[in-house]
């Protein structure tokens, strides 16, 4: 009985340990400056957004939703808190470094895109992403 209640006490240890590092991980994120500062080599053009569309349907939509607003299928049952890619202000302070940085190396939960995807096709999803944002409402005209 003693066994088992030492193993239980051990794993649960073991498991708020991860927890914490994971969170401490999370904290500590950072790009670095020169992944940052790199440019978009591709425009973004019709042809580079339809690619990125493709490839976000199958790659990231089932967590960062279908419009992209951060409501897939499995971002509640997952607990994810994402960002709404359809509100213009969501990667206002972000540069196509910072999101090909995360969609290569992945961030939190979920998994970088290293050796799945070519440069190319990342910023392909790159212009994708950056295409979401919703326009501003236009203003309505005073009497």
């Amino acid at each position: 009985m003693r066994k088992l209640a030492l193993a239980i006490a051990v794993v649960l240890f073991a498991g708020l340990m991860v927890s914490s590092q994971e969170k401490k991980e999370a904290a500590e994120f950072k790009v670095p400056p020169e992944e940052a500062r790199r440019a978009n080599p591709v425009k973004p053009e019709a042809a580079s957004i339809a690619a990125g569309h493709h490839l976000y349907a199958s790659q990231c939509a089932m967590c960062h939703g279908k419009d992209g607003d951060g409501k897939g299928d499995l971002a509640e049952p997952m607990k994810l808190k994402m960002r709404d890619w359809k509100d213009a202000g969501a990667l206002k302070d972000m540069t196509d470094g910072e999101l090909f940085y995360i969609l290569t190396k992945g961030k939190g939960e979920m998994p970088g895109q290293e050796d799945r995807l070519t440069a190319t096709q990342k910023w392909h999803m790159v212009n994708f992403i950056r295409s979401l944002a919703r326009k501003a409402p236009p203003a309505k005209a005073q009497d």
